[in-house]
């Protein structure tokens, strides 16, 4: 009798599968597929197998195909990426609490840093972005969008207000566009990585890393810094 009550009790305990965890197991797997494969390549009959689901439970789930299954891939991804950039630029640059001059420089350092590390950190997550800008002519713009205003928008948005705290307290001269000076800070430290590193892919060797980052903090200090 012990031994019955026992696995009635296991059965009853045991949670159930149910919509979200197979909604989940197919997100998970396009994950894989779009970032292996690319959109362009990668075929609901792939992703459905690499979930364990059929084509039909796919559409089930995601009524708009491959490009629906790509989009919401994109923003979960793109939103866990972007919690984690806000994270390390307000540890490494409080617009409410700006660093001493003689400290820019390495606060700044210390933000490129943890910035081109996330192409390590989050791997598969810029396996996608580099297929988005190879295949970007053939990813429905609605897809686009949506992954820019899940991530790199309001990303972008929170460093230009660090730019422009900056700038009020004199440690930097934006030229009146802090945006502009975002895009050029965050071209400077990172673009020659991307490039060479082919999105993280075939990552550098971390001394060049700190190389590449060290030169496009001093470039944007000669182009930004207020210091003499």
């Amino acid at each position: 009798m012990a031994s019955t009550d026992s696995k009635d009790e296991t059965a009853a305990t045991r949670p159930r599968r149910g919509r979200g965890d197979k909604a989940a197991a197919i997100a998970h797997a396009a994950c894989e597929v779009f970032g292996r494969d690319g959109y362009t390549r990668a075929s609901i009959d792939t992703i459905a197998a690499e979930a364990g689901a059929s084509t039909r439970t796919l559409y089930n789930h995601f009524p708009g195909g491959k490009a629906e299954l790509f989009r919401s891939v994109m923003q979960w991804s793109a939103g866990q990426v972007r919690d984690e950039q806000l994270v390390r630029l307000r540890k490494c640059l409080n617009p409410q609490r700006p660093p001493r001059p003689e400290d820019l420089e390495r606060d700044l350092l210390a933000l490129a840093r943890a910035w081109v590390a996330l192409m390590t950190d989050f791997r598969d997550h810029f396996s996608l972005v580099r297929h988005i800008h190879g295949e970007a002519g053939h990813v429905p713009t609605e897809v686009l969008d949506a992954w820019q205003e899940a991530g790199p928008r309001p990303v972008s948005r929170e460093m230009t207000v660090v730019m422009a705290a900056l700038a009020d307290h004199g440690l930097l001269d934006v030229h009146g566009d802090p945006a502009q000076a975002t895009a050029h800070f965050m071209v400077l430290i990172s673009a020659d990585i991307v490039q060479r590193s082919y999105w993280g892919v075939i990552p550098l060797p971390c001394e060049e890393t700190d190389r590449i980052t060290a030169v496009g903090v001093q470039a944007f200090l000669r182009a930004y810094g207020t210091a003499r």
